[in-house]
């Protein structure tokens, strides 16, 4: 049996107008829904808290209003961390990585997380692996 050759992913490309300032919006390497995915990190302890999605619109309102919008992909809506929970996220800085497909939203977290109360979505969901160390 053949092996199939890994399909690639499909990069949306920036709108020509936007909320964004172009050099960002340049940047980003968009999925098909036209999302990137938002890595958000306790700015200091520097620990992973969560991962949400972000188009150019839920960015937009990140870098400009101080508090994580995120858009959901189930809901197919904006949510803003907190609103309803309380627990908000205050932005401290955004990242965005060297392939232009992923950000680093640093933030400092109010409360939990995750939505399931804990304070990250990682929280006891570690996985058995082989670990390795360098040499």
């Amino acid at each position: 049996m053949s092996e199939q050759p890994a399909s690639a992913p499909v990069i949306v490309p920036a709108p020509t107008t936007g909320p964004l300032p172009h050099a960002v919006a340049a940047a980003l390497k968009r999925d098909g829904a036209g999302l990137v995915a938002a890595v958000v990190q306790q700015f200091d302890t520097r620990e992973v808290l969560m991962l949400g999605w972000m188009d150019d619109e839920a960015l937009h309102r990140t870098m400009t209003s101080g508090r994580v919008t995120f858009y959901s992909r189930s809901r197919q809506e904006y949510w803003r961390k907190g609103d309803t929970s309380g627990h908000v996220q205050w932005v401290k800085s955004v990242a965005l990585d060297c392939d232009g497909d992923a950000l680093l939203i640093r933030v400092d977290q109010v409360g939990a997380a995750c939505h399931t109360g804990t304070r990250t979505c990682f929280d006891g969901r570690d996985l058995e692996v082989e670990t390795g160390e360098a040499l």
